[in-house]
């Protein structure tokens, strides 16, 4: 996860720059799998949205 929050962090810092986005999302590995809102009961979710 280490790696992973690094690239976060310099890829908001660096949101207007296509290069540096590229560099440090390489060797990052498999994507987080999303969670589809219908799939969480209402009582586990943080907030209801306006769908």
């Amino acid at each position: 996860p280490k790696k992973r929050a690094k690239a976060i962090v310099e890829a908001t810092t660096h949101y207007d720059d296509p290069k540096i986005i590229a560099q440090v999302s390489e060797g990052l590995g498999e994507a987080m799998k999303g969670i589809e809102i219908s799939q969480i009961e209402a009582a586990a979710r943080m907030q209801d949205r306006g769908w």
